[in-house]
């Protein structure tokens, strides 16, 4: 199975908060609040993300933290590979060609790179503006995280008795 991380996950949380604030200034502690996430995560995240040349900080009583290109400006693949590293789907695509004992015997050998160029491709298609749509609706950058709606998923009712979860949408 391939899957993000935690920290990854987070990570792309908090820059469609950011995105969703536009050029507005966001302090960690709203990012935090508005995301669920703790102050030392995000507060993590975000020291990354400005190092990675996706966000920016500005100290000050007007301070705060913003994107530092448009969101149609990042890719996926860029904000992933500056919280996790580079894209690969097993260590031989890594060069990491120590840490497989049966390289030499591999029918795989060499054929993942295909897989993972592909991916990398497609996400390098897919920019933070496509993450933030169409959740960016419902997202307010300046209200309070209590005062955002519900998402329509959520306020789908329980089956009566005896009725199937099955397709009840």
């Amino acid at each position: 199975m391939i899957k993000l991380n935690k920290m990854t996950d987070y990570g792309i949380v908090v820059m469609v908060r950011l995105a969703v604030a536009g050029e507005r200034m966001q302090t960690a502690p709203e990012i935090a609040a508005a995301t669920g996430l703790t102050l030392p995560t995000v507060a993590k995240l975000l020291k990354t993300l400005v190092q990675g040349g996706l966000a920016v900080s500005q100290r000050g009583a007007q301070g705060g933290y913003t994107l530092a290109r448009t969101p149609e400006q990042i890719s996926v693949v860029e904000a992933l590979e500056v919280l996790d590293g580079r894209l690969s789907l097993t260590d031989c695509v890594e060069g990491d060609h120590d840490s497989c004992e049966r390289e030499g015997q591999c029918l795989m050998s060499g054929r993942w790179n295909r897989v993972n160029a592909a991916i990398i491709d497609a996400l390098k298609n897919l920019t933070l503006a496509d993450m933030m749509s169409p959740f960016d609706y419902f997202i307010d950058a300046g209200a309070p995280p209590a005062e955002k709606p519900v998402a329509a998923a959520a306020q789908i009712a329980p089956p009566a008795r005896g009725e199937s979860n099955a397709r009840r949408i």
